[in-house]
């Protein structure tokens, strides 16, 4: 018997239990949408692709699972580019289908075609950061590909894959055995854990270490691994630093929870980490906000500390520092192989730290004390210290935070704690504008029962507004708090600290500030629009949006004041050599 491929492909996504698409429509790709207008798959429609791409990151980060994009040829394409590489650079599953131009076409240059310098050559445009790119070729052959789209996005380091198909063959027919075939083999790959002898020679190490530190990255949280990280640092009683992306690996109150390192990281956590005999990296790849520009003595001091690895990228084993101990593993079952060495080896776990966990606390309290008067500040634009502790105060301990880029992300690393798990979502290698509030829907859409707020600024949320329409039209009841100081204040400040001028980065008309009003625009889309007049009331803005289960925005103004820093970033020397200079607050 023959069916459609896109009456296939639908019933094929089905019975992977795939429950929402991120897309917008295109004439390559309404044959697919006819068939989604009968299935229990919902689609999830947006006013422009880059909406959909960090929405479906965003479900994919919050539910565990591979997110499916559905996209147009050419500008669709290229549209929803910046957030299918946000996703690749942060390793995220999700599988790209793209419709394409007519197969017997090729050459011709139809409508919307890329072509200048091969034929057929859409799928290129990804090459540089999906997993696997294919273009479709013979409608039999469709069946496999898609079933290895999803194996590929899932397996090893995980990350987005695309499909590009040519419109013909989405109309085409194929017997239905092709994709029956599909239901014998496994959804599930195994993945590698670590032999016991290997595990043995880490718990050992770690045992006798005097001042061992674990480094934990994104990769943990991927892996789902952050119940078994903090079983083992709780029998091991050792301290657990971590990136941008790692943080919330162990809740913040966790009597061993250092924070977060490198250039937005504190004096305080980085000499912890400077200072190691050993330092164990868990699904790490030591990037350079994180690790100080990879400058010696300030983040780390390697090879002085000596540095166990596990990752599931063998590429990252080793590309920044050299280890004595590598190991290539899916973190969660490495960590199970730990505990199971680390209970035999030590039944009564490893008793130290105690001093060590007193001084952490000390540092919360020295570093609350410190940003005490900005906290409770009445000021008005609000200080930024006080907009993330009045989020924080309100939000139930699950809720999921999204951010940007600037103080909702460097700050929220630094100074907003996060209690459970896999509750925050931030772009951490592209750290693209426009990723925290679109993604914000996707993480709604995982979890309709937990609250999810997008920490945003004004730059960032000016990217892509339209978003609010998505949330009116699919009913996604998510807060947006767009910090607004009128500037893509971060670069500002950098600008202005070393080249005294803000140029370019302030939005000013007639030489006076400007912003638009967010408020306004909300309730121009259909959404609960807030416009927060004092210091005062933003507490309860923020409840109230919360308790209205509906989508509402937040527009709040800001003093435009840089994130404290305490590490380097090479940028700094390259702008002002022999100088210590950094970002400045800007007026």
């Amino acid at each position: 018997m023959k069916k459609l491929i896109s009456t296939q492909l639908v019933k094929y996504l089905e019975d992977r239990n795939v429950e929402h698409i991120f897309g917008l429509c295109g004439h390559t790709n309404i044959a697919v949408l006819s068939e989604l207008d009968k299935s229990s798959i919902q689609f999830i429609n947006v006013r422009h692709e880059q909406i959909a791409s960090h929405a479906a990151d965003g479900y994919a980060r919050a539910k565990k699972e591979t997110s499916v994009v559905l996209s147009h040829l050419g500008p669709g394409l290229t549209n929803a580019a910046t957030g299918v590489a946000n996703a690749a650079l942060d390793s995220i599953p999700m599988v790209v289908i793209a419709g394409d131009v007519p197969s017997h076409y090729y050459g011709k240059h139809p409508h919307q075609e890329v072509n200048l310098h091969a034929d057929g050559a859409q799928y290129e445009i990804y090459r540089p950061f999906v997993k696997r790119a294919w273009r479709v070729d013979r409608p039999d052959l469709f069946p496999e590909i898609i079933q290895k789209a999803f194996q590929v996005a899932e397996s090893g380091r995980p990350g987005p894959v695309l499909v590009s198909v040519p419109m013909d063959i989405f109309s085409k027919e194929v017997d239905t055995s092709l994709f029956e075939k599909l239901q014998h083999h496994t959804r599930v790959i195994e993945k590698p854990s670590l032999d016991e002898e290997t595990a043995e020679r880490i718990v050992k190490t770690l045992a006798e270490a005097s001042r061992p530190v674990i480094y934990a990255g994104g990769g943990v949280v991927l892996a789902d691994a952050t119940e078994e990280i903090r079983e083992f640092v709780d029998h091991m009683n050792i301290p657990v630093a971590h990136s941008l992306m790692g943080k919330g690996v162990l809740p913040d109150d966790h009597p061993l929870t250092l924070g977060m390192t490198g250039f937005w990281g504190t004096k305080f956590i980085n000499d912890q980490t400077k200072n190691a005999d050993y330092l164990f990296g868990l699904g790490t790849s030591f990037k350079e906000a994180d690790s100080s520009s990879w400058y010696p003595g300030v983040t780390f001091e390697i090879p002085k500390t000596k540095l166990i690895q596990i990752d599931i990228d063998p590429n990252e084993i080793g590309r920044n520092y050299p280890v004595e101990i590598g190991a290539i593993a899916d973190l969660k079952r490495a960590l199970m192989a730990l505990i199971r060495v680390a209970k035999r080896l030590y039944p009564e776990g490893i008793q130290r730290n105690e001093q060590l966990k007193e001084d952490i606390q000390a540092y919360r309290n020295d570093l609350r004390e410190r940003i005490s008067d900005n906290v409770n500040s009445n000021a008005f634009p609000m200080k930024p210290e006080r907009i993330l502790s009045d989020v924080r105060e309100v939000l139930p301990r699950d809720a999921f935070i999204t951010t940007d880029v600037g103080w909702n992300k460097n700050g929220v690393g630094q100074q907003f704690p996060i209690y459970t798990p896999g509750s925050i979502l931030t772009p951490g290698g592209f750290a693209t504008m426009g990723f925290g509030s679109s993604a914000a829907l996707g993480a709604k859409l995982a979890h309709p029962d937990r609250v999810v707020v997008s920490l945003i600024g004004d730059g960032g949320f000016g990217q892509n507004p339209a978003v609010l329409a998505t949330a009116v039209e699919e009913n996604i009841p998510v807060v947006w708090v767009v910090m607004n100081n009128s500037a893509y204040g971060t670069i500002a400040g950098l600008e202005m600290a070393h080249y005294d001028t803000t140029y370019g980065t302030l939005f000013k008309k007639n030489g006076e500030t400007y912003t638009p009003d967010f408020a306004v625009i909300a309730q121009g889309f259909g959404v609960k629009g807030i416009k927060v007049k004092s210091a005062e009331e933003f507490k309860d803005a923020v409840k109230e949006a919360i308790e209205a289960n509906e989508p509402v925005l937040i527009d709040v103004a800001m003093r435009n004041e840089p994130v404290p820093t305490d590490g380097q970033w090479n940028i700094n020397d390259i702008y002002s050599p022999n100088s210590t200079k950094s970002h400045v607050s800007i007026p």
